[in-house]
């Protein structure tokens, strides 16, 4: 063949530093946001805060869709009026969906069956000033190691004993177990394959764990879950807490594979402790109200404490009531380009390093402009779904309905992505509470009317359900699928099995009263 040149002429998508900015600028989280904010403050000499000024009001500005505007004009670097958000159309890369895990291991079980917490997506319903309550709790918070700490000062050890106990406090994770074998931290300690310095290491470790382990909180120190539970049966025999019989039926069910206590299988247990049924049972009962993580008191509170990027207000009354959308103000930086430099450069052009200048003013102008269309597009979209779930902000959860990204996507003419990156680890503070914006999207399920329902009004149905069942005779999953199909719901019994492990809802046999 002999070789020829052709001209091909095609269409493509490029991406421009600023458009790339503003992609990744809309699926940070306000705490992201904040720090690539004082990142950028600390590299652009162009870019400084505002002064302290009124906050402006967000309902003042219209935000209409233009998409003639959404494309960047790189060549003469001019602003583009508009919010610019649609710029992402064009991006094919959905985001992808955040999964929630569980390790699945048997003290997981156990924990779920007794310890479990709520599994809604909802973050939290508190008032103004239970929120305020919450920040001063974390401004004042006191770390478990530390509160060992202390406690190991009232101990009158040697100088390598109080060393070895500082290690294993150090050594210990935010739930109060201390995860690695002694063996191991001794070896990684001493850094040497010397034997008898090895054995000394290890000696010193085991006496500092008893130690360690006659702290409190009653629990710390433990290497599984069995062993919690065990020193705080021990810590309530010598307090002379309880009936001794139930203490030692507890600690002998303790010594036994966890998982029967998972099961509740009362008449295996009291085989196995050689107590009676009627200790057997109080002894599980004693293990409910013990605490599986001894830590759990001292966890950061701070970084539970959700500041919600949309504000929602019911402003109407009556049956049509009316709810303002408006941005966070406390979350919005308010940037602006630092006059007296970029004055300085227009009065030196063609002065050394003009050129490098006039690019780090440009990079500051795109910086703020690409944080308003961020903070456009939260909007747009907050108040599409406002728009949209009503009900929910009426009637609660039972009212919410069906709703995917690519209706929202449609009616503000963005793309599927667009609204992905805009609803992930952004939140709405409502009257019913503060939300990921993901939770208000949800897949339908079919009715007898042929109509849909929400798969979250379905989960807080069979949250409803559970919590009226009789504990001595709880609902199975193919009970909870008849009922959600007299209410007119298709549901198959996997699906309720999926929505109930979701809401952390241990199966029936784990519920039931002994």
């Amino acid at each position: 063949m002999k070789p020829g040149l052709s001209l091909r002429v095609s269409q493509h998508l490029a991406l421009t530093p600023q458009l790339q900015q503003s992609i990744r600028l809309l699926q940070l989280s306000t705490l992201e946001l904040a720090q690539e904010v004082e990142q950028m403050l600390d590299e652009n000499p162009f870019l400084e805060l505002a002064a302290d000024e009124a906050a402006p009001e967000p309902e003042a500005h219209e935000y209409q869709r233009q998409a003639d505007d959404a494309t960047y004009s790189e060549a003469t670097g001019a602003e583009t009026e508009g919010s610019g958000a649609e710029n992402d159309a064009d991006v094919a890369a959905v985001a992808a969906p955040t999964d929630w895990e569980g390790d699945g291991s048997m003290d997981a079980a156990v924990e779920d069956g007794e310890w479990g917490g709520d599994g809604s997506a909802r973050v939290s319903g508190a008032a103004d000033g239970e929120e305020t309550e919450a920040s001063e709790r974390a401004h004042g918070h006191e770390s478990l190691s530390h509160f060992l700490h202390r406690q190991a000062l009232a101990l009158r050890l040697s100088e390598l004993d109080m060393a070895a106990l500082r290690f294993l406090i150090e050594s210990l994770n935010d739930d109060g177990y201390l995860d690695e074998p002694l063996e191991s931290l001794a070896a990684g300690l001493a850094g040497t394959d010397d034997a008898e310095q090895l054995e000394e290491l290890v000696h010193r470790f085991t006496v500092a764990l008893r130690l360690l382990q006659s702290l409190e909180p009653a629990g710390v120190g433990a290497r599984d879950l069995a062993e919690c539970l065990t020193l705080q049966l021990h810590a309530m025999n010598r307090d002379e807490e309880g009936d001794p019989a139930v203490i030692q039926a507890a600690l002998a069910i303790c010594r036994q594979p966890l998982d029967l206590l998972a099961r509740r299988d009362l008449r295996r247990l009291a085989q196995a402790t050689g107590a009676s049924e009627d200790d057997t049972r109080a002894a599980m009962a004693l293990i409910a109200r013990l605490e599986p993580r001894p830590g759990r008191r001292f966890a950061d509170v701070e970084r539970n404490v959700i500041v919600p990027d949309v504000i929602v207000k019911k402003s109407g009354r009556g049956a049509q009531p009316v709810f303002s959308v408006q941005l966070n103000p406390d979350v919005m930086p308010r940037l602006r380009v630092h006059e007296v430099y970029a004055g300085a450069l227009r009065g030196g052009r063609g002065g050394e390093g003009h050129q490098a200048l006039q690019s780090r003013l440009q990079e500051a102008r795109w910086f703020i402009k690409n944080i308003q269309q961020r903070f456009d597009t939260i909007l747009r979209v907050s108040r599409a779904i406002v728009e949209r779930q009503k009900s929910f902000f009426v009637h609660g959860e039972l009212a919410m309905r069906p709703l995917v990204l690519r209706e929202i996507a449609d009616e503000l003419g963005l793309h599927e992505s667009t609204i992905s990156r805009v609803t992930s680890a952004k939140y709405m503070a409502t009257p019913q509470g503060t939300f990921e914006l993901k939770y208000f999207f949800g897949s339908g399920l079919g009715t007898e009317t042929g109509g849909n329902a929400s798969s979250t009004a379905v989960r807080a149905l069979i949250k409803q359900f559970v919590g009226a069942e009789d504990v001595k005779k709880p609902l199975s999953d193919n009970q909870i699928a008849e009922m959600l199909k007299e209410q007119g719901i298709e549901c198959a019994r996997r699906t309720v099995a999926k929505y109930r492990e979701a809401l952390k809802i241990a199966p029936a046999n784990l519920r039931k009263a002994i």
